[in-house]
């Protein structure tokens, strides 16, 4: 039974509306992070890594004229257009644990990210991946709060995988 609201007590708190309705995404998806001109690869989504990773080599800081720290870094290798150095403001510098629990220093910005149509701001640790099969981790801190669900049974379901050419030439 719900209790009446009285003149006494405050009305109870109205649940949050969503802007627009949920977004089921698989495990791999396709994303783009269009500030850096990185379009359209393929990302891991990871529920249980608590932030995001993008793959960066040589990465580099400096300070801008009006005084902000920036990194510049070799993104991965697209296999398609995309730039060969990327530049952004830093936005923290802190430790991080590793997928082998080892804790590392990294670097961390804040950019735009594209899933399907919906655009929004994530804040990336950029480390070298080198090694793994993704280039990019999305963990659920930058998937929190914009409406998106994982189906971690299913992959691609914002776009279907491109078929490989099995034609022989």
């Amino acid at each position: 039974m719900t209790p009446k609201h009285t003149e006494d007590a405050p009305p109870p708190p109205k649940k949050k509306q969503r802007a627009h309705p949920p977004l089921t995404i698989g495990w791999r998806e396709y994303v783009s992070l269009p500030e850096l001109g990185l379009n359209d690869f393929t990302a891991k989504i990871d529920t249980g890594a608590l932030t995001t990773a993008l793959h960066a080599t040589d990465i580099r800081t400096y300070t801008a004229d009006n005084g902000n720290v920036w990194v510049q870094f070799r993104p991965p290798d697209l296999g398609h257009e995309a730039p060969e150095i990327c530049h952004a403001r830093v936005s923290d510098h802190r430790k991080v644990k590793n997928s082998g629990g080892v804790s590392e220093p990294r670097y961390f910005i804040r950019t735009n990210l594209r899933v399907e149509q919906r655009v929004f701001l994530v804040e990336i640790s950029l480390t070298d991946r080198g090694e793994l099969k993704y280039p990019m981790i999305i963990g659920r801190t930058a998937l929190r709060g914009h409406g998106l669900v994982v189906d971690c049974g299913h992959s691609w379901l914002t776009r279907p995988k491109p078929k490989k050419n099995r034609s022989k030439e």
